[in-house]
């Protein structure tokens, strides 16, 4: 449910930078409510407690990672194809073993990738384009 009538409150010229920081000192203190919390969960001499323990740091780890993810992946798309970086050769064998071991299409493989597929025309400007090479069959 929403209030229509919600009073019109004037906030301050400096609610950005107030919020801000709000925000991270709100954040800063769930990190270190969550840190003891976990610290106590780890030593407790109940195995199901220190399982869940670390069960949420796991959780804590995937969370963190996918958000460094996303955050690099919104970078790099902001990049035109032409001028991004180009993959060593060893990071080429292991794109395509990470598609191979998710059953990715050449078309999916390039979209979380952030590269361009083979099948496309080179552009005048991108002569080193990362291939993703097919085996022979259709994915």
């Amino acid at each position: 449910m929403s209030n229509t009538n919600a009073p019109n409150i004037p906030l301050p010229k400096t609610r950005p930078a107030t919020v801000k920081s709000a925000i991270l000192h709100v954040v800063s203190l769930a990190q270190y409510a969550v840190a003891y919390t976990r610290s106590w969960a780890a030593n407790s001499p109940i195995e199901r407690i220190r399982l869940r323990a670390r069960c949420d740091w796991l959780e804590n780890q995937l969370a963190i990672v996918t958000e460094q993810l996303r955050i690099i992946t919104v970078r790099m798309a902001l990049i035109d194809p032409c001028h991004r970086p180009h993959y060593p050769p060893a990071e080429r064998m292991a794109i395509l073993q990470l598609r191979a071991a998710c059953g990715w299409s050449q078309k999916q493989t390039a979209d979380r990738l952030l590269v361009a597929p083979a099948a496309e025309p080179a552009r005048s400007c991108c002569s080193r384009s990362l291939p993703i090479a097919t085996s022979g069959r259709a994915c």
